[in-house]
């Protein structure tokens, strides 16, 4: 195995690469224009090649220089970048959330989070697969389901699961009523991966009547779908809020509660003295249909891991 040059004359070299001058690179080490030259030096006569021509305006790589300088300033660039994540960062708060949520509630509602909290550096991961706590670093999560969520974690009850069937105002005939259920029956359905249209209307004592249909994977394209005039979307209430009040989609059925399934921000107990990750959850909590910090009890926690 080969044996590992000096540390000292490998970070000389980095700097010096990168800044083509042992004075320069002395400056962003703070240790003197010798030092570096020396460091240098012995690290050339440890590989047995010369790494640099010293040129009068300063310094130039060699052909073998610049290829080992490529490497290395990689190799220095990562374990810097590796030091960096672990040092604490108070006012930086990771959230995981599904594309949906970050697509129709999320981002509509930051300016009002950077309104309320400037200094709070809010970091979105938009993902559908359950984050971890551990290996993914997120500070909270946003799911959907029932709890008990586990012990681990602290959990608090945001949105309840509210359908509402929406289409765009071209569909929804004079928009004052919802459509009688057997027209709405018969109107063509945008589905999403939840499909929850044939529960919906069996709860009417009716089926999907409608000759043709649209199926995609995420409810925020089931949305954008029935504002393109698509169909008619099944959506919690929350997530259509604003498209609602923009008048781009307009209710067409009855309110339907499918029972369990609501949205819950999850956040392990272990960071309660973490004040910005608690404005945070503040903030969502007073943006909810609860309206205040509530969080359930020990018995209603379960791990994303």
């Amino acid at each position: 195995m080969s044996e590992l040059p000096p540390l000292n004359g490998l970070r000389a070299f980095d700097a010096a690469g990168r800044r083509l001058s042992f004075r320069a690179a002395a400056d962003e080490l703070g240790v003197t224009q010798g030092a570096v030259a020396q460091h240098v030096r012995h690290l050339e006569a440890h590989l047995g090649v010369t790494l640099f021509d010293r040129v009068p305006k300063g310094l130039a790589l060699t052909t073998i220089g610049r290829v080992f300088h490529a490497r290395i300033s990689a190799v220095f660039a990562e374990l810097r970048a590796a030091t960096a994540d672990l040092k604490p960062e108070p006012d930086k708060v990771l959230i995981s959330v599904t594309p949906t949520f970050a697509a129709k509630w999320l981002i509509p509602n930051l300016p009002r989070f950077t309104e309320a909290h400037p200094n709070i550096d809010l970091r979105i991961m938009a993902t559908e697969k359950v984050s971890s706590f551990h290996s993914d670093g997120i500070d909270l999560a946003i799911r959907q389901g029932s709890p008990p969520f586990g012990a681990a974690l602290q959990v608090t009850k945001l949105f309840k699961q509210e359908l509402v069937a929406v289409a765009a105002p071209q569909l929804a005939g004079d928009g004052q009523e919802p459509l009688d259920p057997d027209i709405l029956s018969r109107q063509p359905k945008i589905h999403d991966t939840h499909d929850l249209w044939p529960r919906y209307l069996a709860s009417m004592g009716l089926h999907d009547a409608a000759s043709r249909g649209l199926r995609l994977s995420q409810t925020s394209l089931a949305v954008d779908a029935a504002i393109a005039g698509q169909g008619v979307a099944l959506v919690s209430r929350f997530l259509v809020a604003h498209d609602l009040e923009a008048g781009r989609l307009v209710e067409v059925g009855e309110a339907w509660t499918a029972g369990g399934n609501d949205f819950y921000l999850l956040m392990q107990r272990t960071a309660k003295h973490n004040g910005a990750v608690l404005d945070v959850v503040k903030w969502f909590t007073s943006h909810s249909d609860e309206g205040k910090w509530q969080p359930l009890g020990p018995e209603s926690g379960h791990s994303t891991d």
